[in-house]
C-alpha cells in the first residue's frame, strides 16, 4: 500500500511559482514569489482546474511560505477557491504564512475565514 505522489510544476509566470504535490488524496499548492495583480489569475486558474478535476482531492493545503509579496487580489483568489472547496466539501487550508503576508490576512480580516475551515486550528 504505496502512497502515490504526483508533483506538477507550473512554469514561473509573473514572479510566481506555483507547484503541486499531491500526495494520496491531498494536494498541496506551494507558491514561491509574488502574488499580484498580474499572477492571481495564473493560481486562480491552477486553482479552479484542482478543484474541478476527477478524484477531487479530500484536502488542499496552500502553503505561503515561500511567497514574499501577496495582494488584496491573491486574498481574493483564495477566498474564492476556498468557497469551490467548501461546496465540494474539500478542507482548504493555508500554511506558512508569516510576515507582511500574515498581516495582510489580518488586516484585512479574512484570516478568521480560513481558520474557520480548519476547526478553530490556528493557521501555520
Amino acid at each position: 500500500m504505496g502512497v502515490k505522489v504526483t508533483r506538477i510544476a507550473i512554469p514561473p509566470s509573473n514572479n510566481l511559482t506555483i507547484s503541486v504535490d499531491q500526495v494520496g488524496n491531498d494536494a498541496t499548492v506551494r507558491l514561491s514569489g509574488r502574488v499580484d495583480v498580474d499572477s492571481s489569475p495564473d493560481l486562480r486558474d491552477r486553482l479552479r482546474t484542482l478543484l474541478s478535476e476527477e478524484g477531487l482531492p479530500q484536502a488542499i493545503i496552500v502553503d505561503l511560505a515561500g511567497v514574499s509579496y501577496l495582494e488584496t487580489s491573491g486574498i481574493a483568489t483564495l477566498i474564492e477557491a476556498l468557497r469551490i472547496a467548501r461546496h465540494h466539501q474539500i478542507n482548504f487550508r493555508l500554511q506558512g504564512l508569516s510576515g507582511a503576508v500574515l498581516r495582510l490576512f489580518e488586516v484585512t480580516g479574512v484570516l478568521a475565514l480560513f481558520e474557520a475551515n480548519n476547526s478553530g486550528e490556528k493557521v501555520s
